[in-house]
């Protein structure tokens, strides 16, 4: 079973700078020049030696990669790696409907006792990418996570390691209690509890507003996406059947697409971007 640790209360700067260019700076038609990125994290509470030192970390990781725009300002756009982090993210992010029944991939790997160190990063990624635990060096998934899982893995240079193998689960054990000890539900419900304890007020007021002011919107709407964007990766999306009856999961995606249908687009304007 994977244990899931919860999310800070207080966003990080690093995660809001990944969170502000998966929404709007990946679209945005030429580099973020570094004072943008710093008005517009000051309007979610970051200063700006935090966002300096961000996007310098952001940098030595090969997420973003310094360039000048077309008047001549510093600035920073997305690496390709980091494209790709993102187009696999929408998918997750951004579902719109309850995740399709596909079966399971399976992960096994073998690390040599002399690169016995990539073991530890295997297992990170593949608990950050929504696996549980079957058994040791054996991990499972619904199968629609195999392309992204591939993709990391590829980037990462470890897929010499791992071998992947779709399937269906064949007992003894019933299905829906096998996932209990696959996954930590428990704590993955509480983290969907958190997000609705930090955000459904928050979709509530708007709910009784007329109006949508673009600052306001874009303050509320990259908030709220920072925190959702690690749920689908702590959470695998597993199908309702097997899942407790009181499963808070759907009740924190529609409070998400609740925002976002309301506040996305609202928000570009504050930024100055369009969108997709």
């Amino acid at each position: 079973m994977i244990n899931v640790s919860e999310q800070p209360a207080q966003p990080a700067p690093r995660s809001l700078i990944v969170t502000l260019y998966g929404a709007y700076g990946r679209f945005a038609p030429g580099p973020v020049p570094v004072a943008e990125l710093i008005r517009l994290l000051a309007a979610v509470g970051v200063d700006a030696p935090s966002v300096r030192s961000s996007v310098s970390r952001l940098k030595r990781r090969g997420l973003l990669v310094p360039a000048r725009t077309e008047q001549g300002a510093a600035g920073y756009e997305l690496s390709p790696e980091a494209r790709q982090l993102l187009d696999d993210g929408d998918r997750r992010i951004y579902a719109t409907a309850p995740p399709a029944d596909e079966g399971w991939v399976l992960a096994v790997f073998s690390v040599p006792e002399s690169e016995r160190n990539k073991r530890h990063v295997l297992r990170s990624r593949l608990a950050g990418l929504g696996f549980g635990t079957a058994a040791p060096g054996v991990w499972i998934a619904p199968a629609r996570l195999y392309e992204e899982t591939r993709h990391t893995l590829r980037r990462l240079r470890l897929d010499a390691y791992v071998d992947f193998f779709r399937g269906e689960h064949l007992g003894f054990t019933p299905t829906a209690a096998a996932v209990g000890r696959w996954w930590d539900l428990a704590a993955i419900a509480k983290q969907h509890e958190a997000f609705l304890g930090r955000h459904a007020h928050v979709l509530h007021s708007w709910e009784r507003r007329a109006d949508t002011p673009p600052e306001d919107a874009y303050r509320d709407y990259l908030l709220a996406l920072d925190s959702w964007r690690h749920l689908p990766y702590v959470d695998p999306g597993l199908p309702a059947r097997l899942l407790p009856a009181d499963w808070p999961g759907a009740r924190s995606a529609a409070v998400f697409r609740g925002l976002h249908e309301r506040l996305r687009d609202a928000g570009a304007v504050f930024v100055g971007v369009g969108g997709p």
